[in-house]
């Protein structure tokens, strides 16, 4: 298995490469003077000018100021803003909100998620699979800051159950209604998934072997049959925690929450490229790592799955 991990980690820097390379590009690709804007309006000597391009390598070709972000960060060095500050200090805080709000969305569906699923995917055809699948469609219908806005509206100011915005509550109160909103479109799909991939698995020769066996229902779906329809639901739950960490700029703006999507939103509107693509490379190391996790699990999930 530690070959197989090796072997993945090296097939990673390529596309880690690549991708902070596209996201480089693309962000420097903006039209606009980040230095003049700082100013605004003001007019700005053009050595000051010159001064500031050169401290932050913008007279550099592209792939020689790609060639120096790469060396810092492989010293552990994000950069600097536009304005002097690290952008390792200016994220630090913001990754806090954005990984807890990240995590109980994450948990959410996947406990709630899998339950629906397995609950439908065991009455296939029946009242409880027809509610299933009505609810999660009309979820995944719904744009997320309409959601967003009604779950605020009913659950923080109309019945006061949970706070409407802000972090003073601490985790994990203030962000249970935000983790919900931002997981109920992950949760549909994994409710579909588990309980379509249950309900075929529970129709495969092995169950029907198991069933003749005569093991308790509750053996066959729990230890064979919900174990293999597992694998499908554990790719998604992978690739969905990453879209998470990357897609949560919507709800931390309904919420009030000071995340690192807000803080890619203004610095795009700043022109500040450095922190955008200090924010990337990060979500871009933390998909990496969850979808090699998630490879890991497979063998977990299914033994007939070996590392070669």
């Amino acid at each position: 298995m530690w070959r197989y991990v090796l072997r993945r980690l090296l097939q990673a820097i390529p596309v880690f490469i690549g991708t902070t390379l596209l996201i480089y590009a693309m962000v420097f690709a903006l039209p606009g003077d980040p230095i003049q804007a700082l100013a605004g309006d003001k007019p700005v000597p053009d050595n000051v000018l010159e001064t500031l391009r050169d401290r932050y390598n913008l007279n550099d070709p592209l792939l020689v100021q790609y060639a120096k972000y790469m060396w810092g960060l492989l010293q552990g060095d994000l950069g600097e803003n536009y304005t002097g500050q690290s952008v390792s200090e200016m994220l630090s805080g913001r990754w806090v909100v954005t990984a807890q709000l990240a995590v109980t969305a994450w948990v959410f569906e996947l406990v709630i998620g899998i339950l629906l699923g397995i609950w439908a995917g065991l009455r296939r055809g029946r009242f409880a699979d027809t509610l299933v699948l009505s609810g999660t469609t009309l979820v995944i219908a719904v744009p997320v800051f309409v959601l967003g806005y009604t779950a605020q509206l009913l659950f923080g100011l109309h019945w006061q159950i949970f706070p409407t915005a802000g972090t003073d509550d601490g985790w994990p109160m203030s962000y249970l209604l935000p983790g919900m909103v931002l997981g109920s479109l992950g949760l549909s799909y994994v409710a579909r998934l588990t309980r379509t991939s249950l309900s075929e698995n529970l129709r495969a020769d092995y169950v029907r072997t198991a069933n003749a066996k005569g093991l308790s229902r509750t053996r066959v779906v729990g230890r064979h049959a919900l174990r293999n329809s597992l694998i499908p639901v554990v790719t998604y739950l992978g690739v969905d925690f990453g879209n998470m960490m990357a897609g949560a700029i919507v709800t931390e703006g309904i919420f009030n929450l000071p995340g690192i999507g807000e803080q890619v939103f203004q610095s795009i509107q700043l022109k500040e490229g450095p922190v955008v693509v200090g924010a990337v490379t990060l979500l871009v190391l933390i998909f990496l790592l969850v979808n090699l996790v998630v490879d890991l699990l497979y063998g977990v999930l299914d033994p007939r799955i070996r590392y070669e």
